[in-house]
């Protein structure tokens, strides 16, 4: 499928996708959202074994698009419930239930919606003129898109409290400090190492690592009890997989172990 609103490009087991309207800071429409999720069925289809999530340009997107682009998107509706459920969330649960891990390479500003997408990523890599905003308060809107819980979830109630309701920027110094993201990178390295990291992880046992990505995001939610049962059928799961077995085998011929992601 050929793309108006995005950019895919497969390199070996890793694909990267970026938003591309950096005329607009990749501000985000439901035409955007329609061509990630083909992107990402299609990569998976492919053989990916790990995405990146980037923005062309000088940003990494600033949010939901609040004005007509001129090809068949004509704003935000009156009802804002409606887009949500059509578009935003489905592609946060998208995002978030994937069988292989996503790197996020924020490689400028991360707003309101963009910012969600961002901490989405199970390893997100900002760069030093990054910053992450929480903008919603500012136009007299909710944090959506999964925002609420990406937030809470990573720092804590205080610090989600004081983001959603100041609405101000936070540096990548400052999300790094907070556990907002997992590296800080210089600006024109963030890509390159966000696609590193996600190469070291296609070539792993990409069964267990989207296990574990679920897994994780899972026991934000669980009791103890849930959380170990969850562990248990994942560890099933993994105990019969061809990986598992070729780990054995590697370490008793003493040598490293080839994963296949079986």
């Amino acid at each position: 499928m050929a793309y108006r609103f995005i950019s895919a490009e497969k390199a070996g087991d890793v694909t990267t996708l970026s938003i591309a309207r950096p005329e607009k800071l990749n501000a985000i429409t439901p035409n955007v959202f329609a061509e990630l999720t083909d992107a990402f069925d299609a990569g998976l289809a492919d053989g990916t074994r790990a995405f990146v999530l980037t923005g062309e340009g000088r940003a990494f997107s600033s949010g939901a698009d609040l004005m007509p682009d001129g090809a068949g998107y004509l704003g935000l509706p009156e009802d804002l419930g409606a887009i949500i459920d059509a578009h935003y969330n489905p592609f946060t649960l998208k995002l978030m239930s994937l069988p292989v891990p996503l790197v996020t390479a924020i490689n400028g500003p991360a707003v309101g919606a963009g910012l969600s997408l961002a901490l989405a990523g199970d390893i997100a890599v900002m760069g030093r003129g990054g910053y992450l905003l929480l903008a919603f308060v500012n136009i007299g809107l909710v944090p959506d898109a999964g925002s609420t819980w990406l937030v809470a979830s990573s720092v804590g109630r205080q610090r989600a409290m004081k983001m959603a309701l100041m609405g101000e920027k936070v540096s990548a110094d400052d999300a790094l400090a907070m556990g907002l993201i997992a590296e800080v990178a210089d600006d024109d390295a963030v890509l390159t190492r966000a696609q590193e990291i996600a190469a070291r992880l296609a070539a792993g046992p990409s069964k267990a690592i989207g296990l574990i990505r679920r897994q994780i995001n899972a026991a934000v939610d669980e009791t103890l009890a849930q959380s170990l049962m969850t562990e248990r059928d994942n560890q099933r799961a993994c105990g019969h997989s061809e990986d598992f077995k070729e780990a054995i085998a590697a370490f008793g011929e003493k040598r490293k172990p080839v994963f296949k992601g079986r």
